[in-house]
């Protein structure tokens, strides 16, 4: 028998699927070689056999019908047949031109083993498979926005990005609202992701499959045209610690401009995760997934689609819907030394992904992310003489054709074949016999057959593409650069290099921004808008409005004097600082402003919903965090880093420690130096400070200081790990010592010690907190270095228990009780801890149940400090050197599935 014999006859249904229809004389008991649901054979055995008594039983019973329905089926099938060979006839008169993606053998193999859809008009046979519904779409199932498994990165039936074929007319414009894709690319993505195929007896269709699951036919992805992310109903939290909000940025990624149509939304990156943040709405939305700091960030044309990378253990590369929120698909393995990813950038018709890792030897992968695909399409390694590549944009007009630098080399690369990928490299020391400076970024020019790039001299290098013949197959006939010119803009250095429209725009490092023509002559420049050195500039997706009679725009330097007609854009700076130039009468807004240095300190206020976020840079922020808006600020001189910060039980006092050992006392609401000079009282870094209950002292990580700055009391600890500060004490942990001072009998430059005791022989004390009073006795918690919690009463200072604490990777760094919120809560108590890179919830008493507690990567990085709102809603924690807080919302009232060991509710 021919292939062609045995293949089942093929029709096309709605939608430009695929259908397959076996033919009538086929034998039941036939099994095909290369089942792809042969391991699933034995799950179902023992019901397909009691299926088949059921089946026996109403076979002359319900006879009749199923030919009557067989009949129809039939000509249902012939006629979409006929209808849909006759578009594809039309297609190919019309001189469509595809690109192959599966070889004629293997689409023969292919056709072999095609597993059937299944539509709501097709009955399932006895035989039926469990069918896998997809992570994506977390509209009816209500997963959590995070990445899918490896199992759930295919795209699922009827969930394809394009429910329709590409236009004629469209061709090699990509994806486009959602309704354009490559056919090709789209029967690939079919016959790979078929559900399981049919068999005989089947009765149950798939409609009711998912009204039983209570799952949507369609995904939001495809059926969504809009954005309606900011419209989703706000659901109840239905995890412990749900992360709210994010305070801060990181500045050394771009921020991109994404809508501007009705809503100005942005897109930029904090720690591990990736914001959209609607700036008219004060609403952010988080793109969860990564498991380490995000890497790089880059986005299609269109706006549409989002890919983030991360660097670190098992590294991950995600493409998101920036309409929905959904991760579309995930790359596991892009970097299996675990290096990740260092440059990335996405073509224009969205089609590729092209990703350059961080190792030691970097490789270049182009990957066919719309095929669900987990391997690379080509890979080049690079060789260490290239230079480290840290930047890569593709082609605008050629999905085939990439550029990278280093800052010493420019790459260009040329995909000839479908697994060649080859490069050629041109440096800057010896190209003009002079140097040129170091490469910030390279882009094609506006004419296409020259590429530029941006140097920190203020110069631009031009290098010339030549593309020999396509019918040549040696070395010599590949596709290769060669320094042309080198034209000197500016004296500043050039830290961006884009385009848009007709311009080729430049950002230097005073802060100016230029736009030229395509022959490198100047047009129009903001000079005068007084920023720090430019870090990113991404241009709105609508075009300029056309000038009108009320139109303000500025008339560009040219001879005519025309006016200077551009798209409003987003300007990102080094200080860590975003701004909105709308080019109609040339207005700038500045979006926000973030600490451009480590965040290591917080502190919430005692009964208002304020918290104050210090930076090593210098700089105080406060904000309600109930209304997510910024108050107030204050920047301290250069030299003066933020490391600790305490409000005083009143609220009205702000503690500040500071990186060179001086501590201020600020006015709470503004920030102005309550006392005339700071203390100076070390010389190394205030890491604590804590307030007593009456706001009389103030105790600091190396010092401990009266209300009365005339008599200060100072006695130094350079190995403190905890303290805290009881009505008359000051009691210390200083390595395996717990200490008790007496402040009463102090003076100046004394301090009166009343006890001293050892808490542990081989570990050391991590952090200590008063615990709640749970019993008569008033205890000390203490959790040390080797995972255990111990009690310790206040007053004999002897160990009345110790406990196995939470072990999630590291000891407990800091902890706190969460106050109550209420009196009928008073006898429920919780404790809010951090370790290196998590933050997590524990219900008390301690008992050692591994259970009662629960945990979630906040900074992959590592946890500089936690701080809890007064009223037991929020924990807020910040990373250190990702310059984030992150707001978790606190729900008591979770409580886990009963298959969950973990339940966290005590109902």
């Amino acid at each position: 028998m021919s292939d062609a014999e045995e293949a089942p006859r093929e029709s096309t249904g709605k939608n430009g699927e695929t259908e397959v229809k076996e033919e009538e004389g086929s034998n039941p008991n036939y099994k095909e070689v290369e089942n792809p649901q042969e391991e699933l054979k034995d799950d179902t055995l023992a019901w397909r056999e009691s299926q088949e008594e059921e089946r026996k039983k109403g076979e002359e019973e319900g006879e009749e019908e199923e030919e009557e329905d067989g009949e129809e089926d039939k000509e249902i099938v012939m006629e979409e047949t006929e209808a849909k060979a006759g578009e594809a006839q039309e297609e190919e008169a019309s001189g469509i031109q595809k690109e192959t993606t599966v070889e004629p053998q293997e689409m023969k193999k292919s056709m072999t083993s095609l597993e059937t859809r299944i539509t709501d008009s097709q009955s399932i046979t006895s035989g039926i498979f469990p069918v896998k519904w997809s992570q994506y779409d977390n509209r009816s199932v209500g997963f959590p926005q995070t990445a899918p498994s490896r199992r759930a990165q295919l795209w699922p039936k009827n969930r394809s990005l394009s429910m329709s074929s590409q236009p004629s007319g469209d061709q090699g414009r990509g994806i486009e609202n959602t309704n354009q894709r490559p056919q090709d690319e789209l029967g690939r993505e079919r016959r790979d992701l078929e559900p399981e195929k049919r068999e005989e007896g089947q009765e149950r269709s798939v409609s009711s499959i998912q009204s039983i699951a209570g799952i949507s036919r369609e995904s939001l992805v495809s059926t969504t045209t809009e954005d309606i992310l900011f419209q989703k109903d706000k659901s109840a939290p239905v995890y412990p610690l749900t992360l709210t909000w994010s305070f801060g940025w990181n500045s050394s990624l771009p921020v991109y401009y994404i809508r501007e149509e009705k809503q100005r939304v942005l897109l930029y990156v904090c720690a591990h995760t990736a914001i959209i943040y609607n700036v008219f709405r004060n609403h952010q939305y988080h793109l969860q997934g990564h498991a380490n700091i995000i890497s790089c960030i880059c986005i299609s044309e269109d706006r549409r689609w989002i890919a983030t990378a991360d660097k670190g253990p098992d590294c991950l590369v995600i493409i998101w819907d920036s309409f929905t929120g959904i991760p579309v698909h995930t790359i596991f393995d892009s970097c299996p030394e675990g290096n990740g990813i260092r440059a990335m950038a996405m073509a224009h018709d969205a089609k590729y992904l092209a990703t350059i890792s961080d190792a030691e030897v970097q490789k270049v992968c182009i990957w066919k992310w719309t095929l669900a695909v987990e391997t690379p399409a080509c890979t080049l390694e690079l060789p260490k003489e290239y230079g480290f590549q840290n930047y890569l944009t593709f082609n605008p007009t050629n999905n085939k054709e990439l550029v990278s630098n280093s800052k010493t080399q420019a790459i260009y690369y040329a995909w000839v074949s479908r697994n060649i990928l080859i490069c050629f490299k041109c440096g800057y020391k010896y190209t003009f016999n002079k140097l040129v400076g170091k490469f910030s970024q390279s882009i094609f020019h506006l004419n296409l057959t020259q590429i530029l790039s941006a140097t920190m001299e203020g110069k631009l290098v031009v290098w010339d593409i030549h593309r020999p013949l396509s019918s040549a197959s040696t070395f010599l006939g590949f596709p290769y650069i060669k320094p042309c010119k080198l034209v000197h803009l500016q004296k500043e250095s050039i830290t961006v290099l884009t385009t848009i429209d007709s311009y080729i725009v430049t950002g230097d490092i005073k802060g100016n921004i230029k736009f030229y023509d395509h022959t490198l002559s100047i047009v129009n420049w903001y000079s005068h808008l007084q920023l720090s050195a430019i870090r990113t500039l991404s241009f709105s997706k609508t075009p300029a409005t056309p000038p009108t009679e009320k139109s303000n725009y500025p008339p560009n330097c040219t001879l005519k004097g025309d006016l200077f007609v551009v798209r409003n854009f987003i300007i990102g700076t080094s200080d860590a600082t975003v701004y909105h130039l709308t080019t109609d009468g040339t207005k700038l807004e500045k979006l926000f402003v973030e600490p451009k240095d480590a965040i290591c300190a917080i502190s919430c206020h005692p009964y208002q919903p304020l918290i104050a976020i210090g930076s090593i840079c210098g700089m105080i922020k406060v904000w309600n965090y109930e209304k997510k808006r910024y108050l107030f600020s204050r920047v301290f001189e250069k030299g003066l880093g933020v490391q600790s910060l305490t409000y005083n039980p009143e609220g009205a006092l702000l503690g500040a420690g500071f990186t060179e050992g001086t501590v201020y006392i600020l006015d709470a609401m503004s920030l102005e130096n309550e006392s005339p000079e700071p203390f100076r009282y070390s010389r190394t870094s205030v890491t604590h400070i804590s307030f007593s209950h009456d706001s009389q002292y103030m105790a600091t990580a190396v010092s401990v200081f009266t209300n009365n700055p005339t008599s200060g009391l100072a006695l130094s600890f350079k190995t403190t790990r905890a303290f805290n500060l009881a009505p008359s004490s000051y009691v210390s942990i200083w390595a395996p010592l717990q200490i008790e001072y007496d402040l009463l009998r102090s003076y100046k430059d004394h301090l009166e010690v009343l006890d001293i005791h050892r808490t542990d022989q081989g570990c050391y004390p991590t952090c200590m907190v008063w615990y709640p009073p749970l019993t008569r006795e008033l205890f000390l918690l203490i959790c040390n270095s080797g995972y255990k919690v111990k009690l310790f009463n206040a007053t004999t200072k002897m160990c009345r228990k110790t406990l196995t604490g939470p072990a999630y990777g590291s000891p407990i760094e800091q902890a706190q009780v969460l106050p109550v919120r209420s009196m009928a809560e008073l006898p429920k108590h919780y404790l809010v801890f951090i370790n290196r890179d998590k933050v997590g919830l524990q219900i008390l008493p301690v008992d050692g149940n591994p259970h009662k507690t629960t945990a979630i990567v906040c900074h992959p990085n590592g946890v500089a400090g936690m701080a809890l709102s007064y009223d037991g809603h929020y924990a807020f924690t910040a990373g250190g050197h990702d310059r984030s807080v992150v707001q978790w919302k606190i729900n008591l009232r979770y409580k886990a599935p009963p298959s969950s060991p973990q339940n966290m509710s005590r109902s």
